[in-house]
């Protein structure tokens, strides 16, 4: 019990600390290009769609938390929201590289092009159910906790003291990095390959992954020291850590303990059959459950040649590992329009490749 208490802490402290960092970088960069860096990206559809396909494309949630921080930022539409959640196979990409290495490449591009498509479907129908809205503001739901876009004032004193504020922000993600790096938050999804090979390194990892992003945030610290006493204040602390780190934090830790606990006295292995139309069915319902783990059968089932490449890509598809947990945070409506629409997208997907497969 304590145990998977502690498991379940650990990986909303981890998730957490990947979404708000993240959203700290992502503002910061917007901050210092004067805008121009987002403000091109909203102007592009096919941009916003296909970044935020390549971002779900990348193993592991970093990407997945990348494009929900644009997308409750208004930097990207509901149609590449979902581009992203079925390009995006959370932890589960790092065990179809280590399982079938041979397909891994194969599957990855599919769920791509999959993705794109069905990106700009959604967008061409948000554009008809709620037309004269554009680009980023055509969402199919309006309950987004965060409301603004990111702003710039030029005007602004550009003031730089080092208050209580910014030191709490610069030694906590500090802390996180530490964490990182030291392996203290690993909750043990890798893909199992350096255990296989000693001496091998794997740059697909997921270690590896944390290695770059606690990189990644080391250029927040530089921002933290150097950027002015509005920006830290009104930005960063009021805007991000008072508004969604506490929340984010509360539905992620809830939403896994629920899972935990569920998954703890319910054996989905026992479900499984050979009929592969039911097969299909089960993983695309078990890929609506917004966590890395339960998934993780599928991957093992069609590694060991037990059922064919529809089930698996249904559950790719439909699961996005723990990537949608901030959306729910932050807007239950697009969580549960996303999650539907990905539903019937990976039951098409998966009936329909059966004709082939």
């Amino acid at each position: 019990m304590l145990h998977l208490l502690a498991d379940i802490l650990r990986n909303s402290i981890l998730i957490t600390g990947l979404v708000i960092v993240m959203m700290m970088l992502i503002e910061s960069l917007n901050i210092e290009s004067h805008g121009s860096l987002f403000n091109g990206l909203k102007k592009t559809r096919t941009g916003q769609i296909i970044l935020s396909a390549l971002l779900g494309s990348v193993p592991g949630c970093i990407g997945g938390f990348a494009s929900v921080s644009l997308y409750t930022h208004r930097m990207i539409s509901f149609g590449a929201l979902i581009a992203m959640m079925i390009a995006s196979s959370g932890d589960e990409a790092f065990m179809i590289v280590a399982m079938v290495p041979d397909k891994a490449l194969m599957i990855f591009v599919l769920l791509f092009l999959i993705a794109v498509v069905c990106g700009f479907l959604t967008d061409f129908v948000a554009d008809r159910i709620r037309p004269g809205k554009n680009g980023a503001e055509a969402a199919l739901t309006d309950d987004i906790r965060c409301k603004q876009d990111f702003e710039i004032h030029e005007d602004v004193e550009k003031k730089r003291t080092f208050t209580w504020k910014r030191a709490v922000m610069f030694i906590g993600v500090l802390v996180f990095i530490a964490a990182l790096v030291s392996g203290v938050l690993d909750h043990g999804h890798g893909t199992g390959i350096q255990e296989k090979n000693p001496g091998m390194i794997n740059l697909l990892d997921e270690k590896w992954m944390q290695y770059l992003f606690a990189g990644l945030s080391v250029t927040l610290l530089v921002f933290l020291v150097f950027a002015s006493d509005h920006y830290v204040e009104k930005h960063l602390w009021e805007h991000i850590v008072r508004k969604h780190l506490p929340t984010i934090f509360c539905w992620t830790f809830g939403v896994l303990l629920l899972v935990g606990f569920g998954m703890k006295y319910l054996d989905i292995s026992g479900w499984i059959s050979n009929n592969t139309a039911l097969m299909i069915l089960l993983a695309a319902a078990v890929g609506m459950i917004p966590e890395s783990g339960p998934h993780m059968i599928f991957v093992t089932l069609y590694a060991g040649g037990i059922v064919p490449l529809p089930v698996l890509l249904a559950s790719s598809i439909s699961q996005d590992g723990h990537s949608s947990l901030p959306l729910l945070a932050e807007s239950k409506k697009s969580f549960a329009a996303a999650k539907l629409i990905n539903f019937a997208i990976a039951l098409i997907a998966g009936y329909g490749s059966m004709l082939f497969c």
